[in-house]
Order: structure tokens, then sequence, then C-alpha cells
């Protein structure tokens, strides 16, 4: 097999693509031969020591990835040899096989192209997690997406818009406003050259979104916060817009809201339950054509560096995909 082999701390320049033995599955494990795998936000970080989780040194990054069974450990009856699947494995998609848990393995149903499945649960899961459970989404509610033009993003304002929300997608280009615009967004702003306070004034009729889902932190937290509606929901995703804002707790008194934390790697472990359910409604609306992965680029594994680069300039517009053709 090739992989791309996590050796140091030291970034994605420090990895190499390497030759390494195929392995094989050990009981309760499958081995998948990976199609495609996507890269995520943590799949930044992770290889620099910067994310919570931190495996232990060498691995093979890759958290989210597709393809077909080709070898089945011991004890697993519930897949077999030929069937397409997904893994959230938090590492190992960088590379053309991995073996993984059965538990964190994904039958995907007939119809489920394979390059979207590799691009779907860490995304979607992650939105659907956040605006259905945490926010308790209701339809008719107004819902302010931040970096909406980005994997994360894209999936958030789909999920609002399949419950019957109004959707506000923010971005930092016209360009990136406009796909917001084909996704079925009601309201954009571009917040790189927008007063945020003022549009979404205008945008809500002064009552501010009952809803804010955030992936980027950083310097638009507080006048984004300052502007939610009463009994607002402050949904907080990550920071990829690299600061941890820190924001006055008088605003959450005044207007009645909720700072809301999003972890969905650990809903996944601490409710499995919950998280399989959640999973089975995105893959209906999937079925339904409700909700589909926006795919960037997709570039062979080999280039894995350039989709580093790429995700680094924060131009992505949905997922990148590496694939093994």
């Amino acid at each position: 097999m090739q992989a791309w082999l996590c050796e140091t701390l030291d970034g994605i320049g420090a990895m190499r693509f390497q030759t390494l033995p195929t392995p094989e599955p050990a009981a309760g494990e499958v081995r998948i031969a990976i199609e495609a795998a996507s890269l995520n936000f943590p799949d930044l970080l992770i290889v620099e020591g910067k994310y919570q989780f931190k495996p232990p040194l060498p691995f093979v990054p890759g958290a989210e990835f597709a393809g077909r069974v080709d070898a089945v450990g011991a004890g697993v009856k519930h897949l077999k040899p030929g069937d397409a699947v997904a893994a959230i494995a938090g590492t190992g998609g960088f590379a053309t096989h991995a073996c993984v848990d059965a538990t964190r393995v994904l039958p995907l149903p007939p119809g489920f192209a394979t390059r979207d499945g590799a691009a779907f649960a860490f995304t979607y899961g992650t939105s659907h997690h956040a605006l259905i459970d945490r926010a308790q989404l209701q339809a008719g509610e107004t819902v302010l997406v931040l970096g909406a033009a980005g994997g994360v993003g894209t999936a958030a304002l789909q999920i609002a818009k399949a419950a019957g929300a109004r959707v506000i997608a923010a971005a930092s280009s016209d360009e990136k406003c406009a796909l917001c615009r084909e996704l079925g967004a009601d309201e954009t702003l571009n917040y790189s050259t927008q007063n945020v306070r003022e549009t979404l004034k205008a945008l809500t009729g002064g009552k501010g979104p009952d809803v804010v889902y955030d992936p980027v932190g950083g310097d638009l937290a507080e006048p984004v916060f300052r502007s939610i509606a009463w009994r607002g929901r402050y949904l907080v995703v990550g920071f990829a817009g690299g600061g941890i804002p820190a924001l006055p707790w008088n605003l959450a008194l005044l207007k009645g809201a909720s700072v809301v934390g999003v972890f969905w790697g650990d809903f996944v472990k601490r409710e499995p339950k919950a998280s399989a359910a959640a999973l089975m409604q995105l893959a209906q609306w999937y079925a339904q054509g409700k909700i589909k992965p926006v795919i960037d680029q997709a570039l062979p594994m080999a280039e894995l560096p350039a989709a580093y680069a790429r995700m680094g300039t924060r131009q992505v517009r949905g997922k990148l995909l590496l694939v093994n053709d």
C-alpha cells in the first residue's frame, strides 16, 4: 500500500508518500480499499499536534474516507468484501488502504456515490448535531451560517433549509456568496465588504438571527453575537479564522441568549444511538435530493500537499477530496 506517513509534528512539509506493508485486519476490524478521502480542517491541525485528538507517532492522517471492504477480521458479521462503505476513523485515510474498527464503518446505501460518502459524515454529522440537536432548530426560524461556503458551512446551509429554516449565508467573497445562493440561501452577507451588524439588522427587520452557526470564530464572533435575537442560540463549532474569541458575558444576559458548544466527535462516542439516528435521517435527505456534498476539487492522493495548500488559503468551496484512481 501507499500512504502519507506523519512521523513528526512538523506539518505537511515533513510528510512523505511512501510504500508500506498492506495491513491485515485484526479481530473486529475491516480493511478498506480507499477510493476517496476528504480533507477537513482538523486534518490540518493534527499533523502539527494542534488538535485535541493526538494519535501516537507515526500515523497516517485522514479522518474520513470511503471505498470498498476488501478484507474482514474475525468477529465482523455485518460487513463483507465488496461492500461500499464510508469510515470516520480519525486517522488512516490518506492512503490506498486502511484497517478500521468495524464500528466506525458505515455501509453506503444503494445510489450513494462513493465520493459523496467520503465527504459526508464529518461535515453533515457535525451540522446536524449542531442545528437539530444542540440548537433545537424550528421551521420558520432564521439561521445565520458563518463560513457558509466551506465544508461544514455548505452542509449547515442545506440542513437548515431541509429543516424549514430561513438561511442567511455569510462568506468572505461575492463568489462564495453566489455559491450559497445556488445552494438555496435566502440571503447572503459578504463580511469582507459589508457591515455585519447593519446588514443583519436590515435582513432580519431588527430582530436578529435565532441561531448562529459559527465554525469561524475570530473577530466575527462579537459583532454577530451582539446582533443575535432574543433567546438566540450561538453554536460554537470551530475556529477556522484562527482566533478563539472572548465574548463579554453581559451580551448573553441582555439577549437571554445561549452559547452552545458543538463537539460532534464526542457526541458520536458518548451517544452512539442518537448519532446513528441522525446519520440515518441525513441519508434519507440525501436520497431525497435535499442535501448533497459540494466538491471543490478531487485531486490524486499523491497531491496531498497541494490540497493542504489550497485549504490553507481558505479558498475552498465545499470539500476537497483525495482520490485513488
